[in-house]
């Protein structure tokens, strides 16, 4: 055998493997070619195949617009297009005490490239940083191969999924560098209110910690609670937020995101992070110049209407799924969602006779019903499920009724 000097780095395959994309298409391999219905896709946050969530024709003629007028068709500057970030930084500023300016905004690769820039701005030798379980799995797997050293906090289903105050202050040391919210909530569909915001920004000031809000799926709220961001807490601590327009217009293959410094007090400018942020996006890839050039439009002309046609179907999903999984013995729902498209539902293996953990659930699934969920234990949280409920309600309504029956096929005989 020849002597080559090359091999690959083994960091890369480890870390994948931990992804929700990575474990889906492992479950996705179990699928039996033979059965004739189709399958329903509860794993994964990407409602656009479907009809009716189909995003507006305002984004979709900003699109063509901006093509047309062949001024996108050059390399945009590393932090994003001036009028992209300045009417970001008017959109966000909508909801906060204080006005951003265009300067606090970077445009980013989806909310995915954000995640990277932000970890890998923090990565400094000896990092460690605190992580909620269940969580969203990108944030390990990039911390890690970072090298950033992962903490996790547990969020309380028994209270609407919380974070765990009082195990962030136990967890931390003089090497946390900050700590994660993903409100709303993903993967367990919870909207934080006001009051809890608040209390997390006061536990992270106290320790000395920024927080990384991941608000990728801000305003997408139909329970009690309204979407409070978390950069409302900036002159308390200091905010990095994680957003971008794929989830509200429902267009996540658009891989428009940004990060946004909400910090009044200009902590990060003195800490130096801004520079390294800037930095980090000039050794990076940038969104399409013609993407950023639609962004105006599509923030400015978007209606309404559009808005609440999505938050119905939600609505109308998150009322299926909260009653249907109350007639499966095996599963239960300690917190109807009331944001995002997600819920967290346990299992009772007790009941079930040939199912070892909830990965084995999953596979058993696929091969025998054409429904695909995603695992606990891919977020966090072993023996759980992940139900993505962001389709047809129809289509809903079949895979929950095909869950039932392979629940009832796998139960235990009495």
């Amino acid at each position: 055998m020849e002597n080559w000097h090359f091999k690959p780095n083994g960091e890369v395959n480890t870390a994948a493997d931990i992804t929700i994309r990575g474990i889906l298409n492992m479950i996705m391999g179990a699928l039996d070619a033979k059965d004739p219905r189709p399958t329903i896709p509860l794993g994964h946050g990407d409602p656009s195949v479907f009809p009716c969530f189909r995003t507006t024709p305002v984004a979709e003629d900003a699109i063509a617009d901006v093509l047309r007028s062949a001024k996108f068709n050059c390399y945009a500057p590393n932090v994003g297009i001036p009028p992209a970030r300045r009417a970001i930084a008017e959109y966000l500023s909508t909801d906060l005490p204080y006005k951003l300016s265009p300067d606090d905004v970077y445009l980013t690769v989806g909310c995915a490239q954000a995640i990277e820039v932000v970890l890998t701005v923090l990565a400094r030798p000896g990092a460690n940083i605190l992580l909620p379980r269940p969580g969203y799995p990108y944030y390990e797997a990039r911390a890690a191969f970072s090298h950033i050293e992962v903490r996790h906090f547990d969020l309380l289903p028994e209270n609407g999924w919380e974070v765990d105050l009082d195990a962030v202050e136990a967890l931390a040391d003089e090497n946390t560098v900050a700590m994660v919210i993903i409100n709303p909530g993903n993967p367990c569909g919870n909207v934080y209110s006001y009051q809890h915001l608040e209390k997390v920004a006061e536990t992270a000031k106290k320790l000395g910690i920024l927080v990384i809000a991941d608000e990728v799926y801000d305003h997408l709220t139909f329970g009690c609670n309204p979407f409070v961001p978390m950069g409302v807490f900036g002159e308390t601590v200091p905010v990095l937020t994680l957003g971008s327009i794929s989830k509200r217009w429902i267009v996540p293959g658009w891989r428009l995101g940004w990060l946004v410094t909400s910090d009044p007090n200009g902590i990060l400018k003195e800490t130096k992070i801004v520079d390294c942020i800037i930095g980090c996006l000039n050794i990076s890839s940038d969104p399409a110049t013609f993407i950023q050039g639609a962004i105006l439009q599509i923030l400015e002309k978007t209606k309404g209407d559009f808005f609440k046609k999505i938050i119905d179907i939600l609505r109308q999903d998150a009322d299926i799924i909260y009653q249907r999984i109350r007639e499966i013995g095996c599963i239960t729902c300690p917190h109807k969602p009331e944001g995002s498209m997600f819920v967290m539902v346990k299992l009772d293996l007790s009941l079930l006779e040939d199912i070892k953990d909830d990965m084995d659930f999953c596979f058993k699934l696929a091969k025998e019903e054409s429904v695909i969920v995603l695992p606990g234990v891919s977020v966090g949280l072993k023996n759980w499920l992940r139900i993505t409920f962001a389709i047809e309600p129809s289509s809903l309504e079949e895979a929950l009724e095909r869950i039932k029956s392979f629940c009832k096929r796998h139960a235990k005989k009495k």
